[in-house]
C-alpha cells in the first residue's frame, strides 16, 4: 500500500499547482497523484488556441514538468472511487490503496453531453483533453468541413481556430449572437459579424436535434430541419462538476465540492479546488464555482499550502481571459449578459471597458475587451459604485 503525507486525485493543472504550494511550505514530503487521464499535467488553454494555430508551439510546450519533481509520484489511467475517512485510505479502481495524512480532490469536469448520442459517434468530440486536440488535429490532416455546437469560450475559440486553418467551419448555438451569454448585445453582434467575414457559417438561435454517420462524415440535423454534411463535429457545451466521489463519501456538495475558506471540505483533512471546488468569494459577496486557468493556479497552489500546514484564507477574485481571430479579452468577476452592462470605449467595437453591474448600480465583473495589463484595476472596481468605476477609465 504506497503510503503517502499528500495524496492529490486528478492531473490537471490543479493538481500541478498544488504541488507548488506543498512544495514551498514542505520540501521533502512525499506527493502522490492518481490522475484519470493517461498524460502529465499540461496546460489545457492552448488547446484551443495556440496548437491549433501556431505553428511554433508544440505539445512539449505545455507540459507542466510535475513528474520531474522529487518526491512525487504519479499513478495514470486510475480513478478513486473510494475514501476511507477514519482510516485515511483512498482506492483507486484497481484496488490500489492509498494511505495520506491530507487528501486533495482537483477532479475537475466532464463534457456536457448531447442527449442522442449512444457513444457511436467516433468523430464528434467533446473537446477538453490533449486526447481530444489530437485527435482534432488529425481530422485537420485529412478532412475540411467541420460543425462545431456551442457559442461559448471552447466553441468560439475552436470555430475561429478552424477558420484559421482554411476549414469550412458551421457553429450552432441558440442565442441570437455568438458569446451571447457573456457578451452585451452590441459587441456580441460586432463578434458575429467578424465571424461571418472570416468565413464561419453562423447557425444562430439554433440547437442540433440529431447526428448520424453518412459516409466518412456526419449528417447533422438541426431544430428547424436544416441538415448539415460535415467531417467532424466538436461540441462544447460546457461541463458539469466531477462530485460523485466527493457525493459518495459524504462530503458536501452543491453546484461543486463546498469548501471554507481554507480550501477545505466538510472533512477537515480533505482539500478541494479547481473547476470542482464551490468557494465563498467575499468580493462578489456569494459562492462561486470557477472553471478558469487562473483559479486553477491560485486556488490549487493555495490548497497545497494549506495540506502542508498553512492556514491561508483564499480571498482572491480569478480573472480569465481568451483569443478569437485578432480580438482578445481579459476578464475578472462576473461577466453575465443578464447583467446591465456600461461600455467605455475607447474605439468602437475594437478597444475598451465593460463593466456589468447589478440592480443597485455596483459593479459585479468587469470585461477587457482588447485592454490589456488591467486587469489589477478591474479588480479592484467590483464591487464600486459604477460611477467611480467610469471615473476612473475617462
Amino acid at each position: 500500500m504506497p503510503d503517502f503525507q499528500y495524496v492529490i486525485v486528478g492531473g490537471g493543472m490543479t493538481a500541478d499547482a498544488a504541488v507548488e504550494g506543498i512544495r514551498a511550505v514542505d520540501e521533502s514530503g512525499s506527493i502522490g497523484i492518481v490522475s484519470a487521464e493517461n498524460r502529465l499535467p499540461y496546460d489545457r488553454p492552448p488547446l484551443s488556441k495556440d496548437l491549433l494555430t501556431e505553428e511554433d508551439t508544440e505539445i512539449d510546450d505545455i507540459k507542466r514538468g510535475t513528474g520531474d519533481r522529487e518526491g512525487v509520484t504519479i499513478f495514470l489511467g486510475r480513478h478513486i472511487v473510494d475514501v476511507n475517512r477514519t482510516d485515511k485510505i483512498a482506492v483507486d479502481d484497481r484496488g490500489q490503496q492509498y494511505t495520506y495524512d491530507a487528501l486533495l480532490l482537483a477532479t475537475g469536469g466532464s463534457p456536457r453531453q448531447l442527449p442522442f448520442d449512444n457513444g457511436d459517434l467516433i468523430n464528434v468530440i467533446y473537446y477538453r483533453t490533449l486526447g481530444d486536440y489530437k485527435h482534432l488535429d488529425q481530422l485537420i490532416e485529412s478532412r475540411d468541413r467541420f460543425a462545431v455546437i456551442g457559442g461559448g469560450f471552447i466553441g468560439m475559440e475552436v470555430s475561429a481556430s478552424l477558420a484559421m486553418n482554411g476549414k469550412q467551419v458551421t457553429t450552432i448555438f441558440p442565442e441570437d449572437h455568438i458569446g451571447g451569454l457573456v457578451f452585451p448585445e452590441e459587441l456580441a453582434s460586432h463578434i458575429t459579424t467578424v465571424y461571418e467575414e472570416k468565413g464561419v457559417n453562423i447557425r444562430a438561435k439554433q440547437t442540433v436535434k440529431d447526428i448520424k454517420p453518412r459516409g466518412r462524415g456526419y449528417l447533422v440535423t438541426l431544430d428547424d430541419g436544416e441538415t448539415l454534411e460535415v467531417d467532424g463535429v466538436i461540441v462544447g457545451i460546457g461541463i458539469e462538476p466531477n462530485t460523485e466521489l466527493a457525493e459518495n463519501i459524504g462530503l458536501e456538495v452543491d453546484n461543486g465540492i463546498q469548501v471554507d475558506g481554507h480550501l477545505r471540505t466538510s472533512d477537515p483533512s480533505i482539500y478541494a479546488a479547481g473547476d470542482v471546488a464551490n468557494f465563498f468569494n467575499p468580493a462578489l459577496n456569494k459562492r462561486i464555482r470557477v472553471e478558469h486557468e487562473d483559479n486553477a493556479n491560485q486556488q490549487g497552489e493555495m490548497a497545497g499550502r494549506n495540506m502542508a500546514g498553512e492556514e491561508n484564507t483564499y480571498d482572491y477574485l480569478p480573472f480569465f481571459y481568451s483569443d478569437i481571430f485578432d480580438m482578445g479579452y481579459e476578464a475578472v468577476g462576473e461577466i453575465d449578459s443578464a447583467l446591465h452592462t456600461t461600455i467605455r470605449w475607447e474605439e468602437p467595437d475594437e478597444k475598451g471597458w465593460i463593466f456589468y453591474t447589478d440592480p443597485d448600480d455596483t459593479v459585479r465583473g468587469v470585461l477587457l475587451w482588447n485592454t490589456f495589463g488591467e486587469v489589477d484595476s478591474a479588480r479592484e472596481m467590483i464591487g464600486r459604485p459604477i460611477e467611480q468605476s467610469e471615473t476612473a477609465v475617462s
